[in-house]
């Protein structure tokens, strides 16, 4: 995966490199290693470490954590795109007798199943798999500590549900689906459950003393599919690559794109934090950017994947220490550096290749009420309505088959846009969900809601 360093500008390097320097000095990390995606491919890499003359490269292992449950989230999306389940099924139809079975399959990847955040007993993540043999063992006799479905609750059992899940549908146990399914055709070959060399090793800085102390690695059992990884810079770079377009071999980039949607109700303090969640994946704003990934600790270690989207900018950090550097902090300054110092460049501007009459009838300035709309036709066949304002409502429409044209986000997502044409063909006006949009503000005329009045505009008497 790695590529020549040159594919960024020196000053970018330097700037990259600096900041996981401060990281992993001032977060007192033994190690952490780091890369940027851009256009598919990596094009950075750096690590900085405590042991002179032992610099970790992109084939060194980590441990990722929680990052396992996106992995987990493509297993069930792949079940559901092949037709073995929908998401709105309750647990129950597929995996009977949890005692939660009336939790559906998105609340549980969405983190609004009112799940438990934890399992119950000594601490999972340090403690060996074998403490808690079954799925009845991490959930405990109070597994549900909210409405289904009523609110953003993280759960790491939950994960562990679905991971039973993929194992009851596909007969197998989950980490072989996994590397037949994901990490193989992915080329994800030093992504593993359990640790191979070359590894690092998971560290605990003592808090007020630069000394340190090894950390338990253990196998999760159950609640692998919550947490259980290894895996490396170049791997966890691919995977990026991979959540931002999709592989057929895979999935769909249309259901990796559904995967980036949020799919759970915000709390307040999520909503002031810019946090959201998807299906397997977190959802989060930094320096004024969207920024799509996961986090990921256990004992011994921190990681972080995040994507920006819009400036094609992905970056991974790993380090071997329980506390110390923030993550996803780095990662979000990482993707900041590049995309600042070198933004992308747009794509030429292409025109149409053909439009027709009756499309072109519909775009120019149009009139919700005393509201000025533009509606334009870009050059991928959409629609796009924006306030001229530059407030309000906007979207894009997709043509239907039906000669109307279906809302693909915000307010007007779903909704149909309709044109409504006179006798003689020309347009009179648009209907976007009972909304009557007319070329001048209430178009005398014009069917709309509540008339307009005779006696037409005028100043103040």
């Amino acid at each position: 995966m790695t590529s020549p360093q040159e594919e960024l500008l020196p000053g970018t390097r330097r700037a990259l490199l600096h900041r996981i320097a401060v990281a992993q000095s001032e977060g007192r990390a033994p190690s952490l290693v780091a890369a940027v995606v851009r256009g598919g491919r990596m094009v950075w890499s750096g690590a900085r470490t405590s042991v002179a003359g032992e610099v970790p490269d992109g084939d060194v292992q980590y441990r990722i954590g929680s990052i396992t449950k996106t992995f987990t989230a493509v297993l069930v999306l792949r079940l559901r795109d092949e037709g073995l389940l929908d998401l709105a099924d309750p647990l129950e139809k597929h995996l009977p007798g949890t005692g939660v079975g009336e939790v559906t399959l998105l609340d549980l990847l969405a983190h609004r199943a009112g799940l438990a955040a934890e399992t119950p007993g000594p601490w999972w993540e340090r403690t060996p798999g074998s403490l808690r043999p079954q799925l009845a063992d991490v959930l405990g006799e109070r597994p549900l500590v909210h409405p289904v479905g009523r609110r953003f609750h993280y759960s790491n059992p939950g994960y562990a549900l679905l991971g039973a899940l993929v194992e009851k549908l596909r007969g197998a146990p989950w980490e072989k689906v996994l590397r037949r399914e994901v990490l193989e055709p992915l080329g994800l070959h030093r992504t593993t459950v359990d640790p191979v060399a070359p590894h690092a090793g998971g560290w605990a800085v003592h808090p007020w003393a630069d000394v340190m102390r090894p950390e338990p690695l253990e196998n999760l059992g159950v609640m692998a599919p919550a947490g259980q990884l290894w895996s490396t810079t170049d791997d966890l770079a691919r995977f990026a690559a991979f959540l931002a377009a999709g592989d057929d071999r895979v999935l769909s980039a249309e259901s990796v794109r559904e995967m980036r949607t949020p799919a759970a109700p915000a709390e307040a303090a999520d909503v002031a934090d810019g946090y959201a969640y998807g299906l397997g994946l977190e959802l989060r704003h930094q320096h004024g950017r969207a920024l799509v990934g996961h986090t990921g600790s256990l004992p011994g270690f921190l990681a972080c994947l995040t994507m920006g989207l819009a400036d094609d900018v992905s970056a991974v950090v790993l380090a071997n220490c329980t506390s110390g550097p923030a993550p996803f902090t780095v990662a979000a300054d990482l993707v900041r550096i590049v995309a600042e110092a070198e933004p992308c460049l747009p794509a030429p501007w292409r025109p149409l290749r053909e439009a027709g009459s009756a499309v072109l009838d519909l775009v120019g300035q149009w009139y919700w009420g005393t509201y000025a709309f533009g509606l334009r036709l870009s050059a991928d066949g959409l629609l796009a309505l924006e306030a001229l304002s530059g407030k309000g409502r906007r979207s894009r429409f997709r043509l239907d088959g039906d000669g109307g044209w279906v809302g693909l986000e915000g307010y007007y997502a779903g909704e149909v846009l309709t044109p409504v044409r006179r006798p003689d063909g020309t347009v009179s006006h648009l209907d976007l969900g009972s909304f009557v949009f007319t070329r001048q503000p209430y178009e005398e005329g014009a069917p709309v809601p509540g008339g307009v009045d005779a006696e037409g505009w005028r100043g103040i008497l």
